[in-house]
């Protein structure tokens, strides 16, 4: 499948001195579309065309990706999730979908519980929310979630991964997708790019350091679930679906739930299986 990018616009937004690049394409309802890791904006190259087709599509770099600002601090998703706020704020967007892969649907569940009258309807594609991840303790979940812990250690990884972002990138996504030929050299070079320029993996590694101040912000209002219209949607050869019930957890955070395991895909159900993804999303954000 190949990715139709001709109508896209870049722009950069300065939100109360974080500078951040966003995409935008379309016309109609707002839909946001919140990248994960190891991505940028490009993640959702698939989906933009068919869906700018029927909304406005606002698709940034999130704080420390891309070609956005990489500030020393504010990687907690609640600092994250205030950034999308005011980017909406900026552009006039009172309500929007918000859809997040990965570490943006952490910034979207965030988002959502915040600022739940900006929230028209959520998608979290491939998510496993970081109370759930440190509240179970397996064998099994440890080996699936080293680079949870290894990133969100101070200094040591952008030490090792400097210099081999290549390496490091063909390596997770060779390990996280079911096709390990879904991502083309040229993908590959699109996020090599992004991570290899100066300050390119601090965002990544601080968005994961952050998971202390996440916990807090996740335990302080564990009990309050999700009240708009919420999708689960993940990738069925997911390492992280085999060892966790996906449909059971997400049942736990939203009271209004529809969930769409993606066959033949891993954690990158998104751009593995882009058709599938965007037939799930158009149908979902139906009114």
């Amino acid at each position: 499948m190949n990715a139709n990018l001709s109508m896209i616009r870049h722009h950069r937004a300065d939100l109360d001195g974080l500078r951040m690049h966003f995409v935008e394409a379309g016309k109609g309802p707002a839909v946001v579309l919140l990248h994960g890791f190891p991505e940028t904006w490009y993640a959702w190259r698939y989906q933009i065309a068919p869906l700018a087709q029927h909304y406005r599509l606002i698709v940034p770099d999130l704080r420390g990706y891309g070609a956005t600002d990489k500030p020393a601090s504010g990687y907690d998703k609640r600092t994250m999730a205030n950034d999308i706020r005011r980017l909406m704020q900026r552009l006039g967007i009172e309500k929007a979908a918000v859809i997040g892969h990965d570490r943006g649907a952490r910034v979207g569940t965030r988002f959502v519980k915040d600022h739940p009258e900006a929230v028209d309807r959520f998608a979290a594609l491939d998510n496993i929310p970081t109370r759930v991840i440190f509240d179970t303790k397996s064998a099994a979940f440890a080996q699936f979630g080293w680079f949870f812990l290894f990133q969100g250690v101070p200094h040591l990884p952008q030490a090792l991964v400097q210099g081999r972002e290549e390496m490091w990138l063909r390596y997770l996504f060779g390990d996280w997708t079911y096709n390990p030929e879904a991502l083309s050299d040229a993908d590959i070079a699109v996020y090599t790019q992004a991570y290899a320029q100066p300050g390119g993996l601090h965002g990544a590694f601080a968005d994961y350091s952050a998971w202390r101040q996440d916990l807090e912000q996740d335990y302080a209002d564990a009990d309050k679930k999700i009240a708009c219209p919420t999708m689960a949607l993940w990738g069925a050869e997911f390492s992280g679906a085999k060892v966790m019930d996906m449909a059971k957890l997400w049942d736990d955070m939203a009271s209004d739930l529809k969930v769409a395991p993606i066959p033949l895909s891993g954690h990158l159900p998104h751009e593995e299986q882009p058709e599938l993804v965007t037939a799930a999303l158009l149908d979902f954000l139906q009114p």
